[in-house]
């Protein structure tokens, strides 16, 4: 038995009919037509109106699927989907010391400024470190001035632990610290070697190894049984740039899913500090490689820098998964270290860089161009999605490192090749602007480490 006609269906049914009789006075055929349409519309109102209806929906919804086609590229695999859904790690972090009653006087230690502090600061002399490579002892390459040595972070709303060697290492007894990443990160190990040795006076309960090939190098305090630990890993992934020597290679190219490439040398540690960006920035492309090596004329993507340091992130992460255990290792990432190649950023005139830069950006809003913001994105948008399981801490030095274009290296290092006359007639030509001096900026980021270690 059919179902009663609806009122709202006669109705329309009939106000669509006397639309097309008004249009067809002069045409028979056209109100032959109509009055056809409306006895059809009583007989069969409901299910016309459902076939309409069904009809609209199906054209509405494939014009929403070509929208989302065309907005986005590609939908997320079914595990990127799956990943999205993980719940943030709960337990207590590793090497803690905070009392419970502490965690509702959070900090955010990034946010914050300089200030000059005479008093206290060195932390540590650069001739009493005898582990400073030459590119970062800018006083012992004949650098004037010393005010870039003397400046303190100071968090809004709360004061960064005193760093302190020797409750450090003993925390750290047993233990091996690893920093993996690039020069940058390799400078932040020296820092972190320097702010340790100085409570290990004795030369003979210290020693420092690199490896012949460059590529790892060991800081053991005998006395503690612990180590710290740098290895060279510009990209994390493997690399054609892998070579810790020799490795300016101007056409730069990864491997997909490589991550244990490395990763294999990085085993049993306690501590480790990532570090990954400048490598990646050569352009707004990056290429991938798919297959092995000996393929890559033919395997090898071009893909956007976003997606390919994505890639690397996500990886990266797996690896902390598969090989750490958060109860009783800790995991750091430090994000990207500015540089300062371009004096417009910082209101100068053009064509200058940081050579002779003495003073530090006193604009607390600055961002330099050379620091990407779409990268910080990336890092932000994996660790509130599928990365959120993992208990990194991020080292959020970026901002307060942005202020310090007095700080870099400039022309006060060892030289990879003697500068021209060219060069030494206009020194900006081959300053420095992405390295820092030691002692300098890397002992903050290195204070900065202390407090999330241990007063997370």
């Amino acid at each position: 038995m059919k179902a009663p006609l609806s009122s709202s269906s006669t109705s329309s049914g009939a106000a669509f009919c006397s639309s097309i009789a008004k249009k067809a006075r002069s045409s028979p055929l056209l109100l032959a037509l109509a009055l056809f349409l409306l006895c059809f519309s009583f007989l069969y109102g409901d299910g016309l109106m459902e076939l309409l209806s069904q009809h609209a929906q199906e054209v509405s919804h494939a014009l929403i699927i070509n929208s989302i086609d065309h907005e986005q590229p590609t939908a997320p695999p079914p595990e990127v989907a799956e990943r999205k859904t993980k719940r943030k790690w709960q337990g207590r972090l590793a090497f803690a010391l905070n009392d419970d009653s502490d965690e509702d006087e959070e900090c955010d230690v990034f946010s914050g400024s300089w200030v000059r502090d005479d008093a206290a600061r060195p932390l540590y002399r650069e001739q009493d470190c005898p582990y400073i490579p030459p590119q970062l002892t800018c006083q012992a390459r004949g650098r004037p001035d010393t005010a870039y040595q003397r400046w303190r972070w100071q968090p809004r709303g709360c004061t960064l632990p005193a760093f302190d060697a020797v409750r450090a290492l003993e925390a750290l007894r047993g233990k091996r610290v690893l920093y993996v990443g690039d020069s940058l990160g390799r400078g932040q190990f020296t820092s972190m070697v320097c702010l340790l040795q100085s409570a290990i006076p004795d030369a003979g309960a210290r020693s420092f190894e690199m490896s012949p090939d460059q590529q790892h190098t060991v800081f053991t305090a005998s006395e503690y049984n612990a180590t710290v630990e740098f290895y060279w890993a510009p990209f994390l992934l493997e690399s054609n740039s892998d070579n810790a020597a020799v490795h300016r290679v101007p056409d730069r190219m990864v491997r997909r899913g490589s991550i244990g490439y490395h990763g294999q040398h990085w085993k049993g540690v306690d501590v480790i500090v990532f570090n990954t960006y400048l490598w990646w920035c050569t352009g707004l492309r990056f290429r991938i490689l798919n297959g092995p090596w000996e393929e890559a004329g033919k395997e090898a993507v071009w893909v956007s820098t976003e997606e390919a340091y994505a890639m690397a992130f996500r990886d990266m992460l797996q690896w902390v998964r598969d090989n750490m255990d958060f109860n009783t290792t800790r995991v750091f990432f430090t994000s990207m270290s500015p540089t300062h190649q371009k004096s417009q950023d910082w209101g100068d005139a053009p064509g200058r860089n940081c050579y002779n830069e003495t003073a530090m950006i006193d604009d607390a809003g600055y961002w330099g161009s050379d620091a990407r913001r779409s990268i910080m994105r990336v890092i932000r948008e994996i660790l509130d999605g599928d990365g959120a399981d993992v208990p990194l801490t991020f080292l959020n030095i970026t901002q307060l490192s942005v202020y310090r274009k007095d700080a870099h290296t400039s022309i006060y290092k060892r030289q990879w090749s003697q500068p021209t006359a060219e060069q030494l007639a206009d020194p900006k030509t081959y300053a420095d602007c992405v390295h820092w001096c030691l002692p300098g900026l890397q002992d903050t980021w290195n204070e900065l480490l202390y407090a999330k270690l241990f007063y997370p």
